[in-house]
């Protein structure tokens, strides 16, 4: 699944090429998880003011509402002008003055959403609940820690569930806690304050570092522009079950935790 830095590794590929392209026709294909919201008709003659992110969402700012895009399991953009002929899960494109943006999405849990703003029932429900976003100053860290110290489920599943820190991912949950130096299983409310600074300055060094290194290529992602990510060739632990840990030797581990793959350091991480 796309997580946040390959959505912004995606944004920043194609906002400067995308800005004041005024839309000329919209394609649909199959069905996706969430309806567009509007006729696709509505959408011409429009015109792109910027791309921005919250959490794993793409909000392209329109002079007349947004459109909410989420890669959901399997999505990824493209942006060109010159785009071949539409695939079989290639299922939206938005034709521009400046080029195509076409969603490509095999499994079809992502979704393209037209809102009239932010304030909108739609956004509300899709955005409303997402925590601090972990790249920007509003990731405060006396927040951070008072919202831990009320979730007894450990530590992993609570960066997963998103509500507290927004788009950290499997990937990366299990990165930031290597480099902080915390076991997954550990409970989040008995987390010490020097533990939770620790967490919340590796999530921040984590995620920036993938972003950097064009996000993380496992399967197929690759940016609006084609370009593959390599975080992954810098993993500490995320798919390294059984090779020796990096900093210490020790073979690391795999464990299930609400049916995701955890990676860890038994030594390092207590």
């Amino acid at each position: 699944m796309p997580e946040l830095p390959e959505v912004e590794v995606t944004r920043r590929s194609f906002v400067d090429a995308i800005t004041a392209a005024r839309i000329t026709a919209v394609r649909l294909g199959k069905p996706l998880r969430w309806p567009l919201g509007c006729a696709a008709e509505q959408l011409l003659g429009r015109s792109v003011r910027t791309v921005g992110r919250r959490g794993k969402y793409l909000l392209i700012e329109l002079d007349q509402g947004l459109l909410l895009v989420h890669l959901g399991m399997s999505g990824s953009l493209r942006f060109a002008a010159d785009l071949p002929p539409a695939g079989a899960h290639d299922h939206f494109d938005l034709v521009t003055t400046l080029g195509t943006l076409r969603l490509n999405d095999p499994r079809r849990f992502g979704a393209v959403v037209q809102v009239d703003s932010l304030m909108s029932p739609m956004a509300n429900k899709l955005l409303g609940k997402l925590g601090m976003e972990p790249l920007s100053q509003d990731f405060d860290l006396a927040r951070f820690r008072d919202q831990l110290q009320s979730r007894k489920a450990p530590i992993k599943q609570v960066l997963l569930a998103g509500d507290v820190v927004t788009g950290v991912g499997n990937i990366y949950a299990s990165e930031a806690l290597f480099l902080a130096a915390i076991r997954p299983s550990t409970r989040a409310a008995q987390l010490s304050l020097a533990r939770v600074s620790r967490l919340h300055a590796a999530i921040g060094t984590v995620l920036a570092h993938a972003v950097e290194r064009g996000g993380s290529t496992l399967r197929d992602f690759s940016s609006a522009d084609g370009q593959a990510g390599h975080f992954q060739l810098d993993a500490m632990v995320y798919a390294r079950a059984g090779l020796p840990c990096k900093t210490c030797g020790t073979p690391i581990r795999m464990v299930r935790q609400a049916q995701r793959s955890t990676f860890y350091c038994p030594h390092c991480q207590r």
